[in-house]
C-alpha cells in the first residue's frame, strides 16, 4: 500500500490533474490581467520617486503591449512545434524575472526594459494558456466549463487590478505591483509540473518570422513617431524617418504575407463582412477604454485631487462591469444577435466617455457623474467583448478559426498600443490649447514642456498656480474623453455597416 500512495501522490488521477492544470491556467491569466490594469496606478507614484516624465510613464505602458504584439502569433507555432507545457513554463520563467527586474528597477530605462522583457513573457503564455486548455478538456461540456472559470479568473484580475494596486501602495510600495508574481509565478510552476503533461502538434505550421518583424517594426515606428514627436517635432527629419519606417514596414508586412505559404495574417478573411464587422468591436474596445485607463489615475490624483487608494477605489466604477456584465451579454447575443449587440456595446462605450467629457467641462467635475459615466462605459465594453471574441472565430471555418483569433488578439494590442501614444498626444495637445489662455507670457516654443510636467501631475508650473495646473489638465483629459467618445461612436457605426453588408 505505501508504493501505491506515493505513485498516487506522484500522478494524481487525471480528473485531479486537470484540476490543478486548471488552477495552474487561471493563475497566469490573472497575472496577465493584474499586469494591465494595476500597472496605471502607480504611474503617478513612480513620476514622483524615479522621477518618470510623461513620455517615460507612455513607455512603461506600452513597452509591455508591443512585446506581447510582437510574439504573439509566433507562440502559438513554437508551442505547437517544441511542446506547450515547455514553451508556457519558459515564458514563466521569463515573466517572473522580469517582475523581479521591475520590481528592483532605480530607473525609468531599466524599469522600461524589464517591462518588454516581462511583455514578452506575458504575450506568450496568453497563447500557451489556450492550448493547454484546449487540450486538456477535449469534452464540449467539460472545455466550455473550464473556459469559463477561466474567463471570471481573467475577469477579476483585470476588474480588481486597479484596487490590487492601490492598496499595495498603500501598504507597502510600488515596487510590490511587479514583485508579487515572483511567488505566484514560482507557485503556478509547481502546479504545471505535476498536472499538465507534454503535448505539440508536430504537423504545425511553419514559423513566419519575416511577417512577425515586419509588423513588430511597423507598430513600434509608428508608436515612437507619436510619442516622440511632441518632443522632438513631427515635421524634423528623424521624426519622418520614422513615420516612412512605419510605412514601409506595414508595406513589407503586406507583401511577405501574401507570398507566404503559411502566413501570420490571411488577408482573405476580411472578405468575410461578419469577421470585419467582430474585428470593428476588437479595434473599438482598445481604441477607448483600454488606453483611457492609462490615463484615468492621473486625472483622479492630479486633475481631481483624490488620493492613491480612493483613485483606486474610483477606478473599480470603471473595470468592475467589465466583470460583471459578461453573461447579460451573451444572453442578449444569443437571443438578438451579435450584428445588433456589438455595435450597440461601442455606441454604448462612446455615450459613457462623451457624457464622462460632458460632466468634465464642468468648474468641479461631479464625482458622481464621472463614475457614472464610467459605469456607462465599463457596461459598454462587457456588452462589445464575449460576442466579438465569440464571433471572430464563429464567422470562418474551423480549420480557420485559430489565424482569426490571432487577428482578433492582435488587431486588439495593436490598437492598443497606437491608442496610449494617441491619446497621449492629445492629452498635451488639450493641455497645450489652455495655455494660451492662463500663460499668455509664455510662447508656443515652452508649450510641449509645460504640457509634458502638467500631464505627468507635476503642477507646480512657474507663473500658474495649482488650480490653474490642474484646470489644464482636466481640459487635456476632457479632449481625450471625447477622442475616446467620437471614436467608439464612429467605430459602432462602422460595425453595424459590416454587419449589414454580411447579411
Amino acid at each position: 500500500m505505501p508504493p501505491a500512495a506515493t505513485l498516487s501522490a506522484a500522478n494524481p488521477p487525471r480528473s485531479a490533474r486537470n484540476g490543478l492544470a486548471l488552477t495552474a491556467v487561471c493563475l497566469v491569466a490573472l497575472m496577465f490581467g493584474l499586469e494591465i490594469s494595476s500597472v496605471p496606478v502607480i504611474l503617478p507614484t513612480l513620476e514622483q520617486q524615479l522621477g518618470t516624465g510623461f513620455q517615460d510613464a507612455q513607455w512603461i505602458m506600452n513597452a509591455y503591449t508591443l512585446a506581447c504584439t510582437s510574439v504573439l502569433m509566433a507562440a502559438g507555432t513554437l508551442a505547437d512545434r517544441f511542446g506547450r507545457k515547455r514553451m508556457l513554463v519558459l515564458c514563466l520563467w521569463l515573466f517572473g524575472l522580469a517582475s523581479l527586474a521591475c520590481g528592483l528597477a532605480n530607473d525609468a530605462p531599466t524599469l522600461i526594459a524589464a517591462r518588454f522583457v516581462q511583455g514578452v513573457g506575458a504575450g506568450a503564455m496568453m497563447i500557451c494558456q489556450f492550448a493547454i486548455l484546449s487540450h486538456l478538456f477535449r469534452e464540449p461540456a467539460a472545455r466550455a466549463r473550464a473556459f469559463a472559470i477561466w474567463g471570471v479568473i481573467a475577469g477579476v484580475g483585470l476588474g480588481f487590478g486597479p484596487m490590487v494596486g492601490a492598496l499595495i501602495l498603500a501598504v507597502a510600495d510600488w515596487r510590490w505591483v511587479f514583485l508579487v508574481h515572483v511567488p505566484l509565478t514560482l507557485f503556478t510552476l509547481v502546479l504545471l509540473h505535476v498536472s499538465v503533461q507534454e503535448s505539440r502538434d508536430p504537423a504545425g505550421h511553419r514559423l513566419d518570422i519575416a511577417g512577425m518583424l515586419t509588423l513588430t517594426l511597423s507598430v513600434f515606428a509608428l508608436v515612437y513617431f507619436i510619442t516622440q514627436g511632441t518632443e522632438n517635432g513631427f515635421g524634423t527629419l528623424a521624426m519622418l524617418g520614422w513615420a516612412g519606417l512605419a510605412v514601409a514596414g506595414l508595406l513589407l508586412f503586406i507583401v511577405v504575407e501574401r507570398r507566404s505559404a503559411h502566413p501570420m495574417f490571411d488577408f482573405s478573411v476580411f472578405r468575410i463582412q461578419r469577421f470585419n464587422g467582430a474585428l470593428m468591436g476588437s479595434i473599438g474596445m482598445n481604441f477607448s477604454f483600454w488606453p483611457f485607463m492609462i490615463y484615468l489615475p492621473l486625472y483622479f490624483q492630479a486633475g481631481l485631487g483624490y488620493d492613491t487608494l480612493t483613485s483606486g477605489g474610483a477606478l473599480l466604477a470603471y473595470t468592475l462591469p467589465t466583470l460583471l456584465v459578461p453573461p447579460l451579454a451573451e444572453r442578449l447575443a444569443l437571443r438578438y444577435g451579435a450584428e445588433r449587440i456589438i455595435p450597440l456595446g461601442l455606441g454604448l462605450m462612446g455615450a459613457g466617455f462623451l457624457a464622462m467629457a460632458a460632466a468634465n467641462r464642468a468648474a468641479q467635475p461631479s464625482i458622481l457623474l464621472i463614475l457614472a459615466s464610467c459605469i456607462i462605459a465599463g457596461m459598454g465594453l462587457a456588452l462589445t467583448n464575449s460576442p466579438t471574441t465569440n464571433t471572430t472565430t464563429g464567422s470562418v471555418s474551423a480549420d480557420r478559426a485559430g489565424m482569426a483569433s490571432g487577428i482578433d488578439l492582435s488587431a486588439r494590442l495593436i490598437t492598443l498600443a497606437l491608442n496610449i501614444a494617441l491619446m497621449g498626444l492629445v492629452l498635451l495637445l488639450g493641455i497645450s490649447a489652455q495655455l494660451a489662455n492662463v500663460l499668455p507670457g509664455a510662447t508656443a516654443l515652452d508649450w510641449p514642456g509645460i504640457s509634458q510636467n502638467i500631464a505627468a501631475g507635476k503642477l507646480g508650473v512657474p507663473g500658474m498656480n495649482a488650480t490653474q495646473a490642474q484646470g489644464a489638465l482636466r481640459h487635456g483629459a476632457g479632449w481625450t474623453m471625447l477622442f475616446a467618445g467620437l471614436g467608439a461612436c464612429g467605430l459602432a457605426l462602422s460595425s453595424r455597416y459590416f454587419f449589414r453588408r454580411g447579411q
